[in-house]
């Protein structure tokens, strides 16, 4: 493992990327494949079974904000030790994961269980999506515990280095979800017909099964109590603006969720379904912004400023080449996109408006977000979460909020126009970094 890790200090940033990448890509590959294939099979259950999930999304990013945020401060800690030789501290750092995250695992699903209800009311007024809500988010929240494991010894084999264990992991898990999703949905060969609640529960078991793979490299053993405050301390230093970041998500989802249904149900699900397309074009996003956190975190703890530099210029460079994809069948192929999930005319109408505009915003998000991840890598947690707030809470609701008063087409302008602000403030911010950097 320690061998594993050096590499981020010595091998060419190019060739370590596309080593680390790969693993990733294809890991997420499945991963949004499955939450399409979900989507895809809900939607031919019901039409009020997608709304449900377009409802219910915002919860899933904050279990999994929760979750991959502690993650990453544990990867990220973990990658700081290594890169100082320091091996025993960074397997303290990881003996932490496992008790830290069972904790949060407990407090959501007993805090969900009971708030479900009062959301799915504030969300939609149809009594028949309430009933999914609540359904389908119970479980998903109560039987988090996979997912929960699962994020946190993933991280800890990838801040060693290993790529191929978590991958094997998430590729049978979602193979897993994507197998048992229409037996359980539709009651097939034998078992109870089960609606969506038979989606939630493939969901649940498929987090069950990559977690059990990963268990057996990403577990280490807990280390002393008296060791735990002091190193949840560092531990949520590096993770809160990933945290921040992630769970932003699921407020400016739910904020924007409000807004369009004001105008109907189907405005929300068209949102819904965007961000299970994006989820399918963001994988190269996703691959660099995984890999780049272990290097930068490595390479800053030495203050090799150079090729810190040179990961972030590359990470942004293959996200703006590969992000192209996305653009054009945004552009192009909207209708399709939106016709694998739903027949709804209305859907379909709004659909093609906003994906088109949408695709607009994909460039400059590539900058938008990977800033944050830059900032969070080097241990510049104050400025890597100000992105972030400005992105989510000060530009993407009131925005929204703002362009709906024009129109519903107005409404989409939101994410180009929040994604180019934010880029020019994470640039602005990125140069200082670099003169201060230089004068230190």
């Amino acid at each position: 493992m320690k061998q594993d890790s050096q590499m981020f200090g010595t091998e060419k940033i190019s060739k370590i990327l596309w080593k680390m990448a790969p693993p990733v890509m294809l890991a997420q590959l499945i991963q949004a494949l499955y939450n399409i294939v979900d989507s895809f099979f809900v939607g031919r259950y019901s039409e009020s079974g997608l709304t449900a999930l377009s409802i219910i999304y915002p919860i899933q990013l904050l279990m999994i904000a929760f979750a991959v945020g502690t993650g990453v401060g544990i990867n990220t800690c973990m990658a700081h030790y290594l890169g100082l030789s320091e091996d025993e501290k960074a397997d303290e750092i990881g003996g932490i994961g496992t008790p830290l995250t069972l904790f949060m695992w407990a407090v959501f699903a007993v805090f969900c269980y009971f708030f479900m209800p009062a959301y799915a009311k504030m969300s939609t007024d149809s009594a028949e999506v309430i009933k999914e809500v609540v359904m389908y988010g119970r479980i998903v929240c109560v039987f988090s515990f996979g997912l929960f494991l699962e994020s946190i010894w993933t991280k800890i084999l990838q801040a060693n280095g290993n790529m191929k264990t978590p991958m094997i992991a998430q590729i049978a898990g979602a193979v897993t979800n994507i197998i048992l999703d229409p037996l359980l949905i539709f009651g097939m060969f034998g078992l109870p017909k089960m609606g969506i609640a038979g989606a939630a529960t493939a969901t649940v078991v498929g987090q069950i099964v990559a977690a059990l793979i990963v268990m057996r490299r990403g577990f280490r053993k807990s280390p002393a109590l008296s060791v735990y405050l002091p190193d949840i301390r560092k531990i949520y230093k590096m993770g809160i603006p990933n945290i921040l970041m992630q769970s932003a998500y699921t407020f400016y989802i739910f904020g924007l969720n409000m807004v369009l249904a004001t105008f109907s149900d189907q405005a929300v699900t068209v949102l819904g379904l965007y961000y299970k397309w994006q989820a399918f074009f963001f994988i190269p996003l996703g691959a660099m912004q995984t890999c780049i956190v272990p290097i930068l975190s490595y390479n800053y703890a030495t203050m090799k400023i150079a090729r810190c530099k040179k990961t972030l210029s590359l990470a942004l460079i293959y996200g703006v080449s590969l992000m192209m994809i996305g653009v054009l069948c945004f552009e192009l192929i909207p209708g399709q996109m939106l016709h694998v999930f739903s027949h709804d005319a209305e859907v379909i109408r709004i659909g093609k408006v906003a994906f088109r505009i949408i695709a607009v915003s994909f460039i400059p998000l590539v900058t938008s977000l990977t800033f944050p991840v830059f900032f969070q890598a080097v241990g510049k947690a104050f400025t890597s979460s100000m992105l972030t707030v400005i992105r989510t809470v000060f530009l993407f609701v009131p925005l929204g909020y703002a362009f709906s008063r024009i129109g519903l087409n107005f409404f989409w302008l939101t994410f180009p126009v929040t994604d180019i602000i934010t880029t020019i403030a994470g640039f602005l911010l990125y140069r200082r970094f670099l003169r201060f950097t230089k004068s230190s």
